[in-house]
């Protein structure tokens, strides 16, 4: 049996998820003839989803500890272990994909940060700041990309992955606003302070992460795209709106300071937000 994860010559980690591809095998029929160039570009994009949802699941993976440490109710931590089990899945089938369009479901994974214990604080602030970042930001972000994309490939092959892929970021993103919706009635007013002024570290992560995997290319060539090839600008902008019509205010409704801290995260970033 191949394994789905070794080291190559260099130490680095390969996550190769040809197995699982070939067991969850997609069929494309109605994707359009691409040219060489078209169809590198949608291996890359379905490859490089790849790689995300499987960090992803590793990111909720190491949330199950910070939360049972934090005391969270066992019917909270349900969901989070559910979340773990949907990205590996989501990897799968973008691992399918990549096989679908002529590539190969093998990819060299970069470096990973741990996720942070934040010492400094008390076990439930500590992660309500990685909930906040994973849950309430990056999946909140998530599914309103993923959202419009699958819109462009609605009744498509490929709009049925996505369809299968967003409703689990759904639950996601529901379930970090749930985390934090659950805790912040306990939070005194020094921990919402504290949390505020994190949130600037946060939403300017959000950015430095995001904004460079979203070049703003020009149009993007309607094959590739009927690829799952994403414009980078429009996805962009997506991303800022989220950002300030769905994340903003609903931090702000737990009670912190998040307009603030997002104007202070756009000032730092301000070099990437130029176009």
């Amino acid at each position: 049996m191949r394994k789905n994860f070794h080291q190559d010559h260099d130490g680095g980690a390969v996550l190769d998820l040809r197995c699982a591809a070939a067991r969850r095998a997609i069929h494309l029929p109605d994707l359009p003839e691409l040219s060489p160039e078209a169809r590198q570009m949608a291996i890359r994009t379905w490859r490089g989803r790849m790689i995300n949802e499987h960090i992803s699941a590793q990111v909720w993976s190491a949330l199950v500890g910070q939360l049972l440490r934090a005391a969270i109710p066992p019917e909270l931590l349900a969901g989070v272990a559910e979340a773990v089990s949907d990205e590996l899945r989501h990897a799968e089938l973008c691992a399918a994909v990549v096989e679908a369009l002529g590539g190969t479901a093998v990819a060299r994974l970069p470096p990973i940060e741990d996720v942070p214990d934040h010492s400094d604080v008390g076990a439930l602030e500590g992660v309500l700041r990685n909930v906040i970042s994973v849950g309430c930001m990056s999946e909140t972000v998530a599914v309103a990309v993923i959202r419009t994309e699958q819109a462009e490939l609605d009744g498509t092959a490929l709009g049925e992955v996505l369809s299968s892929i967003l409703a689990d970021e759904v639950s996601h993103a529901r379930l970090g606003w749930k985390l934090l919706g659950a805790c912040a009635p306990l939070l005194d007013a020094g921990t919402k302070q504290r949390l505020s002024a994190y949130l600037v570290d946060a939403l300017a992560h959000q950015i430095e992460h995001e904004v460079p995997m979203l070049p703003i290319l020009g149009a993007v060539d309607p094959n590739a795209a009927a690829a799952g090839v994403c414009d980078g600008g429009f996805a962009r902008s997506v991303f800022l709106d989220t950002i300030e019509q769905v994340i903003v205010p609903g931090l702000e409704r737990a009670g912190l300071s998040a307009s603030e801290a997002w104007a202070r995260a756009q000032a730092r970033t301000a070099s990437l937000l130029v176009a």
